[in-house]
């Protein structure tokens, strides 16, 4: 990624004729290079559409002046915050609050999207076609969640024009709170994790000499995984590899589980995922269930079998509907379930009844046909303001 110039990136207000595309700047709570997960997925489609700023949460400026980091991946923008360290949090609000006016140049969003209602409190004054809020977890729910975020949600929802939710059971839990809201389960590019049999990708060097068979997860490694349940399960599997990939965060990695058929092979970039799954022979979920866990939907359901593998998960509500339903993966309660099933999630790869049902499955799962939907809801808001101003 290379620096961008502000003024060459965002340099005409979205309204006017022949002067650039209309303006989509989201707030995010995840940084853009951390994990390759809804919001990238989304924004990178939307880019197609729109110009698009990803402003991120901000870091400590190096030099002791309040300014942008500014770097473009893509089509995307990304613009991180840098504050001055220290000051209160009312000042470092003011201080994003200044550096967002900044950065818009005065150029007016058709589109503000936010994936933190945290963001609310340095961009409520921006004036914007339509306010979306695309709700892919319940983050006041996640270990050391700031204790107001419930109220700026309240006033994110009462703001926004249309909600999304990452998956059915927070739209169940929410659908009362908004009349504009809409159940956007995680999507797959499946194109990205199908296995290529004419052009197969060699196994990484850090996981070549493992033996197979192979249950492997990828993903953040946090609050949300049962560590208990997986020391449970690899040792009543010993014929079994487990291999473990993703970052580490919000705990301490000495509480990861360390035996002789457990690999941690730490973090890999989104591009890499499809060369370590399709060496792997089964997906592993140990989710724990917990508040942080109550609502989500997990991407990497859907990019498993995509990859051709069968899976085993614990009780989450948006993997066991549809995907337990459609007996695509197993659920299961305790160690000893997962122990059982791990067996028949490492066949489903070879059978081609479930091979079938997983392309039907998937082709109601694209972040393409994800994308569409969502443009239009905003397209439906914004049309009959881009006509009123016009006219």
């Amino acid at each position: 990624m290379k620096p961008v110039s502000l003024v060459e990136d965002l340099r005409s207000p979205p309204t006017a004729p022949l002067m650039g595309r209309p303006l989509l700047v989201c707030f995010s709570h995840l940084r853009w290079n951390f994990v390759f997960q809804r919001p990238q997925h989304v924004m990178t489609r939307a880019a197609v559409d729109y110009d698009v700023v990803y402003i991120e949460e901000p870091l400590d400026a190096v030099d002791g002046q309040a300014d942008w980091q500014i770097v473009k991946s893509g089509k995307v923008i990304v613009a991180t915050p840098l504050l001055v360290p220290g000051g209160s949090h009312d000042e470092r609000v003011a201080a994003q609050a200044r550096l967002v006016e900044t950065l818009l140049q005065g150029r007016v969003p058709a589109v503000v999207w936010y994936y933190t209602p945290m963001a609310l409190e340095f961009s409520d004054t921006i004036a914007a076609n339509v306010i979306v809020y695309d709700n892919m977890d319940e983050l006041a729910l996640f270990h050391g969640a700031d204790s107001r975020i419930r109220q700026l949600e309240a006033r994110l929802m009462a703001r926004s024009d249309v909600v999304f939710t990452g998956g059915h059971s927070l739209y169940v839990a929410k659908r009362h709170l908004h009349d504009n809201i809409h159940p956007v389960p995680s999507s797959v590019d499946v194109a990205h994790f199908r296995r290529d049999p004419a052009s197969p990708h060699a196994d990484p060097a850090d996981q070549a000499d493992i033996p197979h068979p192979r249950a492997g997860f990828f993903g953040v490694i946090d609050e949300r995984m049962d560590m208990a349940l997986v020391d449970a399960v690899v040792a009543l599997s010993p014929e079994i590899q487990f291999v473990m990939v993703g970052p580490t965060v919000k705990i301490d990695p000495a509480s990861r589980p360390q035996r002789a058929n457990i690999h941690w092979l730490g973090g890999k970039s989104y591009d890499e995922l499809p060369t370590y799954l399709h060496h792997w022979d089964c997906g592993f979920m140990p989710f724990a269930l917990n508040d942080a866990t109550r609502f989500i939907s997990p991407t990497k359901t859907p990019e498993f079998l995509a990859a051709g593998l069968g899976g085993v998960s614990t009780a989450i509500p948006d993997v066991e509907n549809p995907y337990g339903d459609l007996r695509l993966v197993s659920i299961a309660e305790d160690a000893a379930g997962f122990a059982a099933a791990l067996p028949t999630a490492i066949a489903a790869g070879s059978d081609p009844v479930w091979e079938v049902q997983v392309r039907r499955q998937l082709t109601k799962s694209s972040w393409d046909t994800t994308w569409a939907f969502m443009n239009s809801e905003i397209e439906a808001i914004n049309t009959p303001v881009q006509e009123a101003r016009n006219a």
